[in-house]
């Protein structure tokens, strides 16, 4: 994962949210759009379409985003930034492979604050993680940040993961594998997928706790506009778009971006960063 873009109801609103409450830095700016950054490349787009209409419910789309901060000292500080701003923080997990935070933005985009524990500590048994949902030890997290204050997303901060809804796990996670090439590591009862590449804990989320057979959000409501693989190569990319040929997935350019949707609507930028 490299980028992810949001359609947002206010950029102005949305903005604020995102640079004093999560501590991005603003790349470029126009009318309607906003890159951000956490001192490297961007990582996150907001737009505000001119006929916007407000996040729709039960619909396929964004459950949320996940920023990979590299310590989790960062994680104790952002604690103690979110009590200053009126403690936006809603939910707190100790998922045993990383510590982590979720929260939502002023449009319900879902957003999580996450550190790796050391991938060496990962409880894997074959090709399967053990990932838990435990509550997440918050004292030790503020040790951990000591003094130090959060002074803004941490030079280092990458897209970890995304999460999506989708509306039939079964065909959603197939195209994942068959035509992504990514594995199923860690699954739940049917209700949600996780997957990865290189034995990752996931890289992509699939969940369908918005309901089966649900649709597509309409173009212009609030939510993911698109997300962003990067792969190696153009050979690895090329080895994605001969599979995505074969479906019956949509397949676009738009500049150096191979453009394509899962089976549930969720849009998908291919590119190269090698």
């Amino acid at each position: 994962m490299s980028h992810v873009s949001l359609k947002v109801e206010d950029l102005e609103r949305a903005l604020r949210f995102y640079t004093t409450v999560i501590g991005f830095q603003v790349a470029d700016q126009t009318a309607r759009t906003a890159e951000l950054t956490a001192g490297g490349a961007v990582l996150l787009t907001l737009e505000q379409p001119e006929d916007v209409m407000p996040k729709q419910p039960r619909t396929t789309g964004l459950f949320h985003f996940a920023l990979l901060v590299p310590d989790r000292a960062d994680v104790g500080r952002f604690i103690k930034h979110s009590v200053k701003h009126g403690n936006v923080i809603q939910g707190a997990s100790d998922h045993r492979v990383s510590e982590a935070l979720y929260l939502t933005d002023p449009d319900g985009n879902g957003i999580e604050i996450y550190a790796d524990r050391d991938p060496s500590s990962w409880p894997w048994t074959n090709d399967q993680v053990g990932m838990v949902t435990e509550p997440l030890d918050v004292e030790s997290l503020l040790e951990a940040a000591g003094d130090t204050e959060w002074n803004g997303l941490p030079e280092g901060t990458v897209m970890g993961h995304i999460h999506l809804h989708v509306s039939d796990m079964e065909r959603d996670t197939a195209f994942y594998t068959d035509v992504l090439g990514l594995a199923v590591v860690s699954s739940y009862g049917g209700q949600a997928n996780f997957l990865s590449d290189s034995r990752y804990h996931h890289h992509v989320a699939l969940n369908v706790w918005n309901g089966r057979n649900i649709p597509a959000p309409a173009e212009n409501s609030v939510g993911l506009r698109h997300y962003t693989i990067a792969f190696p190569n153009e050979d690895a990319r090329q080895n994605v778009l001969s599979r995505l040929e074969q479906t019956e997935a949509a397949i676009t350019r738009e500049k150096d971006a191979i453009v394509t949707a899962d089976p549930a609507g969720n849009r998908i930028q291919l590119v190269v960063e090698g």
